[in-house]
């Protein structure tokens, strides 16, 4: 660790790591790290204007996105270390830690059958596999007010960048299961939200989900709820619905009125044009599960094809080699930093 003081709100969640140095222009040896770090130790002093690497914090981005009603966003969902990257490689800005797909990745059902530590385990790989800011599914934040702000603590030192909470009791249950949704009471839910407000402030983008639709409750409750959150310090509200057109999601658009920024994720209503939430004014839409579907169905296949055919000659030209692999994990930079960093009289890895 560095031996100078430390601007927290703008650097704590970002990982000083080569990849960083590059960024800054500092070059990967002794002397550049020595370089950097009495850089920053003079720019400390200063305020944050007088930063010279001006790369934004993750929060910082993240609230760009979510919290500018200017340029529809996109979250792409990851639920590890690999998804992440492959995200990222794609073009995508930021991602959703989704908690249906870690579960599924950990072979839990999204009903807090996962326990909070092993979400922010899985958060920490997305987070350190990639330079995107990660908005968390927090679920209802695994229990009361206490649990939700120990949830969002240990998001922000493992550096996410924003929690998703949304109004359901706990255990959770996954909004598309079933027709049983109980959801928390407002005054309590909105507890769970200042608590979690008055823990990080504004260094975790706070996004409350409102699952009124989900429930069968009328628009006006989800309403209700929308305004009552936002007072609680909410930074923007996702509606959830499960509908298959966005006909209430445009409804609640039109009577919010962009009081605060709305964030939507179209997993049942996916044939919508984009073009419809522009108009609507949406500012983030979220591709919740996608990434985990996809992988089910491509292992699916390939191992069915294998089990049928008991070799592998017709998989092959379908999934990806092994110097993609190679290439989406970096190895190419451990042998760069092998050979900066090794004795001289030590083998290269091959």
């Amino acid at each position: 660790m560095f031996d100078v003081p430390i601007n927290y709100q703008r650097w704590s969640l970002i990982r000083i790591t080569t990849k960083r140095y590059e960024q800054c222009g500092v070059r990967q040896s002794k002397a550049g790290l020595q370089d950097f770090r009495m850089k920053y130790q003079a720019q400390s002093a200063r305020s944050n204007a007088g930063h010279q690497c001006t790369r934004p914090s993750p929060v910082e981005m993240l609230r760009a996105q979510v919290c500018a009603n200017g340029e529809l966003s996109f979250l792409m969902e990851a639920h590890d270390g690999l998804s992440a990257t492959i995200a990222e490689r794609s073009g995508f800005k930021g991602l959703w830690a989704s908690g249906l797909s870690i579960a599924c990745s950990l072979g839990y059902r999204d009903a807090n059958e996962a326990s909070w530590t092993q979400l922010v385990d899985a958060v920490e790989r997305i987070v350190d596999s990639s330079q995107l800011p990660v908005l968390v599914d927090g679920d209802g934040g695994f229990g009361n007010f206490n649990n939700a702000r120990l949830l969002a603590r240990k998001l922000l030192q493992r550096g996410a960048a924003g929690v998703a909470l949304e109004d359901s009791c706990f255990p959770k249950m996954n909004s598309f299961v079933g027709d049983r949704h109980p959801i928390a009471d407002i005054d309590e839910f909105s507890g769970r939200l200042r608590a979690v407000k008055d823990t990080v402030a504004n260094d975790l983008v706070l996004v409350a989900r409102i699952e009124a639709l989900i429930a069968g409750y009328e628009m006006d409750e989800a309403l209700l709820r929308a305004h009552a959150y936002a007072d609680a310090g909410a930074d923007a509200i996702l509606i959830h619905s499960r509908r298959s057109t966005a006909d209430e999601i445009l409804s609640f658009a039109r009577a919010w009125q962009n009081r605060l920024p709305v964030v939507i994720v179209p997993t049942k209503y996916y044939r919508t044009p984009i073009s419809v939430y522009r108009k609507a004014r949406i500012s983030t839409v979220i591709w919740a599960n996608h990434s985990m579907r996809a992988a089910i169905a491509a292992m699916r296949q390939v191992c069915s094809r294998i089990i049928a055919e008991e070799n592998t000659a017709s998989v092959e030209p379908n999934i990806a080699t092994l110097d993609e692999v190679f290439a989406l994990l970096k190895y190419d930079e451990l042998a760069r930093a092998e050979a900066l960093y090794l004795r001289p009289d030590t083998e290269p890895r091959r």
